[in-house]
């Protein structure tokens, strides 16, 4: 098991907090300044420099193998607010299908990127339609629990700090806990894989380490399992609610005499997983009066601009259309033509495709 390392944050003049690691050096720097960033408060974009040993000054940090025990690190801020890794990466996506071909991570076969005009478009949306609207982070942020659970790990990060006792966990708190990150990892991922939920657990004993397991390798393996259940529990209340993407998944298409009540499908390699509820206010009937004059604004010339923001708007709506009704191509293309445009298709041949 590795040793736990400690490492000394230099945040600014007369400014320094002592970092202690229970699983040791990060194996990259993004998951080494996550930690920095739970630990230590650091809200803003920063980069890391080190103490080497060779020159005797603060040199750029590129690798955490050139750190080890009782290091110093300091903090250069750049001053640009931290956001979520991976959001916004295509400002034409809205979300896009990996292959084994294509290079990428298996895991973000079924991510979702919003483009800038889709996510403003959502901001007056209900909470259903933000759901996939970034990519799967490359460094898992733990969420603020309740003012209670917060409290209760508060407490127990000290007393691990002071004399390495656990916190023992009460069958409340450990619910309140998995409930948080489920709804934390859903708005990333209703399918989470094994990686992905090693990643949460490790963020979630990196940043609470009262919460490590005695006796496990990882120092996580049970809060792993306790989280695949909860994701399945939580996947199956919120199709009860009504979440489209969830019920849309859940169906075989087959009548509903056919379909098992609490049957959650889960979504094979490269295929959709995201359905967005309608906006706040709208209704199948308003969209498709926005489709209709989507189709009027396509045929004017040079109005590139307002065909944009209608296509953004009725997203929910094409989606929607295709996952249900699974229209022919050719009627499809009569219904959405500006989806066939060569600015979309151009769009579709990167290796990010746009619906």
């Amino acid at each position: 098991m590795t040793a736990p390392t400690k490492l000394l944050i230099i945040l600014g003049e007369n400014n320094a907090i002592k970092l202690t690691l229970p699983l040791g050096i990060p194996k990259t720097v993004n998951k080494l300044k996550v930690e920095i960033e739970n630990q230590c408060g650091v809200s803003e974009q920063f980069r890391l420099q080190y103490m080497d040993t060779d020159f005797n000054q603060f040199l750029n940090l590129t690798s955490t193998s050139d750190l080890k025990d009782m290091d110093k690190i300091k903090v250069i801020k750049t001053g640009v607010p931290e956001t979520s890794i991976g959001r916004n990466e295509s400002s034409a996506s809205s979300f896009h299908l990996g292959s084994p071909s294509s290079g990428h991570n298996p895991d973000y076969d079924t991510d979702i990127l919003s483009s800038p005009e889709s996510m403003s478009s959502s901001s007056s949306s209900s909470g259903n339609s933000m759901l996939r609207s970034a990519a799967w982070p490359l460094d898992f942020r733990i969420p603020e629990f309740s003012f209670d659970v917060e409290l209760q790990l508060t407490k127990g990060n000290q007393e691990f700090q002071a004399n390495g006792t656990l916190l023992t966990l009460k069958p409340k708190l450990k619910s309140d806990i998995l409930e948080s990150l489920s709804s934390e990892i859903m708005k990333y991922k209703a399918y989470p894989s094994d990686s992905n939920l090693s990643d949460v657990c490790q963020a979630l004993v990196v940043k609470h380490p009262c919460l490590k397991e005695k006796g496990s390798e990882t120092g996580f393996s049970a809060w792993k399992i306790s989280l695949k259940y909860k994701m399945s529990n939580y996947r199956g209340k919120l199709k009860n609610l009504g979440c489209s993407e969830l019920v849309i998944n859940s169906l075989k298409r087959r009548g509903s005499s056919n379909v098992h009540p609490n049957q959650v499908k889960k979504p094979r390699r490269a295929e959709v997983n995201f359905c967005p509820d309608y906006p706040a206010g709208e209704t199948r009937e308003s969209q498709e009066e926005e489709r209709l004059a989507l189709l009027s604004e396509f045929k004017k010339k040079n109005n590139d601009e307002t065909t944009k923001a209608k296509m953004a708007q009725t997203f929910p709506h094409r989606r929607q259309e295709i996952l249900q009704d699974m229209p022919f191509v050719a009627d499809f293309k009569s219904r959405w033509p500006a989806l066939f445009s060569p600015r979309e298709l151009i769009c579709k041949c990167s290796p990010r495709a746009v619906f």
